[in-house]
């Protein structure tokens, strides 16, 4: 990434996201050939240095997202409606075999654009609709394309992993995109069933072999469960940098082998809570140590940036506590979950779950300047700011993203991306989206996002005591 002429915000509340979570009120940040170069009060700047006013805002590290379906970015909210079985069915078993190429292309360029439009200035495309390595070029085409961070987890829904891990294609692939390529990271992408044959032991050879990381849906009801992480563990293949995803449904015992082998949990909260993965588990991992950060999953569902993702995960902790000790007849007094862990989540954890903590996810001289002003003068909401890492998950959201840098360079200012194709990739995914209704046909098409609602069952009130019928209010499909 080419690096532009010095920045310096002016006068901000930054959060530096350091060892020691600093927070510098009325602060500068200097950013010099690509990194920090000094953050501090009344700094001087070299002469050509574009000045940014930060007053009023918080200036934070770019945000990271360590998993994201960009490819279903094209069918944005179409599954609003949807379970976690009618997204498996869908994607799965029948209409996920007709993206092309540039389908996927379409989807993956109009969600990196939105990433970084929201502060997410590196993310995980958990690519799992690479059914040829002509869509796993088109996916990295449209990555490469968008100037932030990405590491591209290579997946096939439509084979077993033992089967696409180990083809030609995908090893000249690798050979042409991966170690000769643009891209931020890579990972192996596949979930293991559980299977005692363990089928999936291959994939994670290959993984060894190249010597990359493996993100895998665990702990996902009905789908992946405690068998999986033990023969994982038995075998040898739960390493320092594997990714969990979800982890909703383990056990103990898997959060401890999780923790005791330097894995992370990405947690989708949104996903997690309506999809039916799980409860979202951050309650889980906090009592066994293991280490979270954040995601979004898809926004065939949900909104595709992490503020929401923290909001939603710190509300859900909290919930669940509540619950919990209502059920114990019990008040709780104080939060043991903070909003600055969640914002920590949001940025430090992703960057430790990528291996990328020395580079990213915090403001100090040195680490390479993926910075982001969030500010909005015209919004209400955006003052006062009297507790900074309330008001980043609490009422901030992407329109009051500001500024974005990326390896020191503006790649949003005042509010609009900077060089960004939004007509381009808006045609793109309409062509998708016309390829899809054509095959796929009117009727399917309409049924796909409407799946019939299941007959509610009303109690009697007996406290009813004039003629209206509960029932007759009740919204029929």
């Amino acid at each position: 990434m080419s690096v532009e002429r010095p920045v310096i915000f002016r006068n901000g509340l930054v959060l530096t996201m350091d060892d020691a979570h600093t927070v510098l009120p009325g602060a500068d940040v200097l950013v010099v050939d690509g990194r920090i170069a000094e953050i501090g009060h009344n700094l001087s700047a070299p002469d050509d240095a574009e000045e940014i006013d930060a007053s009023g805002g918080i200036v934070m590290p770019g945000m990271i997202d360590t998993h994201r379906h960009m490819w279903q970015t094209a069918m944005r909210g179409y599954g609003t409606d949807w379970t976690l079985t009618q997204y498996f069915v869908w994607y799965y078993l029948e209409s996920g075999r007709h993206f092309r190429p540039e389908d996927i292309h379409a989807g993956n360029l109009l969600g990196a654009i939105e990433a970084l439009d929201a502060g997410v200035t590196t993310t995980v495309d958990w690519s799992h609709g690479l059914q040829t390595p002509q869509h796993a070029d088109a996916a990295a085409d449209a990555l490469e394309a968008v100037p932030a961070r990405f590491v591209l987890a290579y997946g096939n829904i439509q084979q077993g992993p033992w089967e696409w891990t180990t083809s030609d294609g995908f090893r000249d692939f690798y050979r042409r995109r991966v170690e000769n390529g643009k891209l931020a990271g890579f990972q192996l992408a596949f979930d293991v069933t559980g299977d005692p044959a363990f089928p999936e032991k291959a994939a994670f050879e290959v993984a060894r072999e190249l010597g990359v990381q493996v993100t895998t849906h665990a702990g996902v009801w009905g789908a992946t469960n405690d068998e999986g992480i033990r023969l994982m563990y038995e075998n040898g293949f739960m390493t320092p940098g594997t990714v969990y995803v979800h982890a909703a449904t383990l056990s103990s015992d898997s959060y401890h082998r999780i923790a005791a082998t330097g894995g992370s949990v990405s947690v989708s909260t949104e996903s997690e809570q309506s999809a039916g993965q799980g409860y979202p588990p951050t309650w889980a991992l906090r009592r066994h140590g293991v280490p979270v950060s954040l995601s979004m999953d898809t926004s065939v569902w949900w909104s595709g940036d992490l503020f929401s993702a923290m909001r939603t995960t710190l509300s859900a902790d909290r919930s669940r506590e509540h619950f919990e000790a209502h059920a114990r007849q019990e008040t709780v007094t104080h939060h043991p979950l903070r909003a600055e862990q969640v914002v920590d989540w949001a940025t430090r954890g992703g960057a430790k779950a990528l291996g990328f903590d020395a580079e990213l996810g915090a403001l100090t001289p040195g680490r390479k300047a993926d910075v982001v002003l969030i500010k909005n003068d015209d919004s209400p909401a955006m003052f006062p700011i009297l507790n900074a890492y309330g008001h980043v998950v609490f009422q901030a959201q992407r329109g009051d993203v500001h500024t974005v840098l990326v390896d020191g360079k503006v790649v949003k200012k005042h509010g609009k991306l900077v060089g960004a194709d939004l007509a381009a990739a808006r045609a793109a995914v309409g062509k998708t989206v016309d390829h899809l209704r054509e095959t796929l046909g009117e009727e399917a098409w309409r049924n796909g996002q409407n799946p019939d609602l299941p007959q509610a069952d009303l109690f009697d009130n007996p406290y009813q005591y004039t003629d209206y019928d509960a029932g007759s209010a009740q919204w029929k499909h």
